[in-house]
This record gives structure tokens, sequence and C-alpha cells, in this order.
């Protein structure tokens, strides 16, 4: 694309050393710059894209896209804010795919990927293509591959890349996880989403919202797009859901889900069983039975949201139906990787999370068994939901061990003092502190019977574990197989 183009559809504040030179991509990162790309110099939160602006000159950039003239004889476009411009650059660059795109994104704390893959299912039950993007990374359908994924939501130029290639690929429907960090940061502007859906909001992100306020008005600028013609569908259970629904436009198709609160879409006679759960879906007139090989109540919401979805598109709730019912666990997510005892890996990293994991996990626990819990928190991430979390596992736990999750540059002692300290006793009978996770998956087997359920919260589907110097292979679901197998 000339840079003559992408001049005339962005707003700048100069233009400096212009020649109309062709432009083959965008980056953002002088390491992994190719020749005749463009180059933002974006400002994060430890270093400042124009001190590589140079590097990226001398790896080959044609141009730059910067908040102040550089010394460098290229073309530079002068903006207000390159983390907001990068947007508009990739949108025109890629030519606005979620334009043609029946393009649909939910937030939420907790719940965001397996909503994600429920309504993937229930859209090709239904025989419509519909592509997803979130934490796991993104594919074109349920039975193809992953690609790599480093964020919940993609920066905005790989996020308009990958929406140009489900385009081409034409597949017309598309399912994404959108993050607070997404929509503070630009990544989802100029998507133009057709619906909306909320999950939940509880504590998560502190380090960066500062307040649940912040937060909040964070996932509420995904609602607030939404345009006469497209759809929001809203967790009526939520504390939030009345003041989100307040900042939709009305013309904005809305339907609310609920097992508490009267609702649009209701949840009715509830039962849990060892292998999933079954309750009574009423919308309208009509009342059809789900029975599911999911577990938990945050299932049942997590189910409701995608069938509000579903029927938000014009779907069958006896297609909706027969495809939650076939679908399994998503990796990660309360995912039973042992029997005997029964060992369960989820993702779960905030409070209201492991509440609700462990209660799910309580349902499956023999009378004659007890609830074990391993789990750590994340480093340099919101330290103040740390005792909040150690004071909910023992609450509901018999036993629990205390460990690593990705520390990064934290100090895990000091983590780890930060979850005791919510704890009302500390009992050496009942409480067990192994920093190294992989010695304290170890410890699960000398301190359970057949008879325990055990949780290994935290990291779920993650194959890594990120330390102060380097990233390791690390996957929870592999140690397990490796100490209870043998």
């Amino acid at each position: 694309m000339d840079l003559s183009t992408i001049i005339k559809n962005i707003e700048t504040v100069d233009v400096l050393n212009f020649k109309d030179v062709d432009i083959k991509g965008i980056s953002y990162n002088s390491n992994t710059i190719n020749s005749h790309e463009i180059f933002v110099c974006l400002k994060g939160e430890h270093v400042d894209g124009h001190d590589f602006a140079q590097s990226a000159f001398e790896k080959g950039a044609v141009a730059l896209m910067a908040e102040k003239p550089l010394n460098i004889e290229i073309p530079q476009i002068i903006v207000k804010s390159t983390q907001e411009s990068i947007a508009d650059l990739a949108a025109v660059f890629y030519h606005n795919p979620s334009h043609e795109l029946n393009l649909m994104g939910v937030t939420g704390t907790n719940g965001k990927t397996t909503v994600c893959h429920l309504t993937q299912k229930i859209f090709e039950e239904a025989n419509k293509k519909c592509a997803l993007i979130g934490t796991l990374g993104y594919k074109l359908s349920s039975s193809s591959d992953y690609l790599e994924a480093k964020h919940t939501t993609p920066q905005a130029p790989k996020m308009q890349e990958t929406l140009q290639k489900i385009l081409k690929a034409d597949v017309l429907n598309v399912i994404t996880e959108v993050s607070s960090h997404a929509l503070e940061q630009f990544r989802v502007k100029n998507c133009k989403f057709s619906g909306a859906i909320f999950t939940n909001l509880t504590q998560d992100h502190l380090d960066y919202h500062i307040t649940m306020e912040n937060y909040f008005h964070a996932k509420a600028k995904l609602f607030k797009g939404l345009e006469k013609g497209n759809f929001a569908v809203i967790n009526n259970d939520d504390k939030y859901s009345k003041r989100l629904i307040d900042l939709i436009d009305k013309e904005v198709d809305v339907v609310t889900y609920g097992v508490k609160n009267k609702s649009d879409l209701m949840a009715k006679n509830i039962v849990f069983m060892h292998d999933g759960v079954s309750f009574d879906c009423c919308y309208k007139e009509k009342t059809l039975n789900f029975k599911l090989h999911l577990n938990g109540m945050f299932s049942v919401y997590n189910c409701l949201a995608a069938i509000g979805v579903g029927l938000k598109n014009s779907i069958d709730l006896e297609v909706i139906k027969s495809a939650l019912e076939k679908t399994r666990s998503v990796a990660g997510r309360f995912e039973i990787v042992q029997t005997n005892p029964m060992v369960i890996v989820d993702y779960a990293h905030t409070p209201d999370g492991l509440e609700n994991i462990l209660r799910a996990a309580r349902e499956l626990t023999p009378k004659n068994g007890n609830l074990i819990c391993l789990f750590g928190c994340g480093g340099n991430r919101d330290c103040t939901k740390r005792p909040k979390m150690g004071k909910i596992a023992q609450q509901l736990c018999d036993k629990i061990v205390i460990t690593s999750d990705n520390p990064r540059n934290e100090d895990p002692q000091q983590i780890i003092t930060d979850i005791l300290s919510g704890l009302a006793l500390i009992n050496p009978k009942t409480v067990f502190v192994e920093p190294d996770r992989r010695l304290a998956i170890k410890l699960l087997k000398d301190i359970s019977t057949v008879d325990d359920v055990l949780v290994l919260a935290g990291k779920g589907h993650e194959t890594y574990q990120i330390l102060s110097d380097k990233t390791i292979h690390f996957d929870d679901r592999e140690e397990v197989v490796k100490v209870f197998k043998n």
C-alpha cells in the first residue's frame, strides 16, 4: 500500500520527509521488522519504541509513525498517540475486514474463553462457519489447530490481519475474546462488532486499572460502541449488569440471562451430577432440558451466554441444545486429567474464579474424601487479590498447597507470603508451602488418597512458566501425569 493512501485515511499532526514509498507491513518490534515495513514507535510500560527507530530503519523500515520528529531521513508520520493511531493504520492497511464480517466480542473477568468455544460449536452445529480468536490462539474452526497467541486479544495490526485472513477463507462469523487491556489500548478500535457479550466483572487487573470503576468503564467501551441492529447478551445476575445496560444504545437488541434474577433467558431446576450438569433452559414461551458434560455453576452461566448468542443469530434452540450436549471441557478449563484421585486443572487466577471452581469441585468430592487445592499468584500483577485467594482456598478446601504461578520479576517467596496473610490459621497439617511448582505437584501425591479431589489452579492451558530471567516449558497437565501415572 502506498504511504500516501495511508496518510489520507488517518489523522496526522505532521508528515516529515514525505516520499510515496510502498508499505508492505506494519511493525512495532525492531527485532522482527522486515524490509519495506512501517515502524510504529509504541510507548510501553517499560520501553519506548522511539528509542528503537534507528535500529528499525537499519533493518529495513521505510517509514516511521511517531509522536515526535526523529533524526532519521525517512518519511515520518507524526501523530498524537501512536498507541491509538496504530489501530487506524492497521484498519486502513488491511481494508477494514470486520465491516464484512459478523464479528462478536465476549468480555468479562471470567468465562470468555469457554463462551467463545461454546459459541463456535453452536454455529458449526447450525452449519455456519465460525472462527475464534482468544487466549488459546485463533482458528478457523473447532477442529482446526490453534495459531499462537501472545495476548487474549491481539495487538491492532495482528487483529486486523487475522480478521482479513478469516475473511479470505470465506468464514463470515467470528467470535473473539475482548480483554479490558485491549479496549484501553485501542487494539479493537475500528473493529465493527455486530454483538457483544458480558460474562461478569470481579477483581482482576487492578495493577493496570487501579480501581474497579476504571475496570468497569474499560469493559463498557465494547458495549457503548454498539449501534442499531446490533445485539448485546448480558449476565443479569452480575451486579454491574444494570449499569452496563443503561450505557447501551436503546436501539440495540439486549437479551439478559441469569439464574437468580428474572431474565430473558434463564436456567432453572439445575442439577449437578458427577459427569456434568442438567438444567431447564427457559426462553420466551419455550423450555428445553439441557444435559451437559460440563461441571459447575459457572458452566451454566457460560452456556447461557453462548445460548443467547446463538438465539440472537437466529439459531434454533434445539440446534443449540444439540451442540452444547456434545461439547466437552475446553483445554485448561475445569479439565479432568486424572482419576483416582480426581485431578482437575483450571485457569482460575482471580478470587471469584477460584471460588467458582472450588465450589464446583466440592460437588464432586466424596463424603470420605478431601478437597485439595494447589495454587499461586502471578508476579507483577495485582497483589491485593493474593490474600483474598488464600482466604477463599482455606475456607473451601480441606488442604491447600501454596506454590508459584508465573512469578516473573517478583520474589516467589514474597508472593507466597502475601497469599498466606489471608489465612486465618496456618496449620502444618492442612497448609503446605512449596515455591517450586513441580515439587509442589509431587507433594500432592504424598498428601492425598484415591478418594480426594485435587484442583490445580492458575495456569490451566499454559505450557510455560515465566521466571525472572527466563521462560521455561511447564504444563500442569504433563506434571500430573508424570506424578500419578508412575
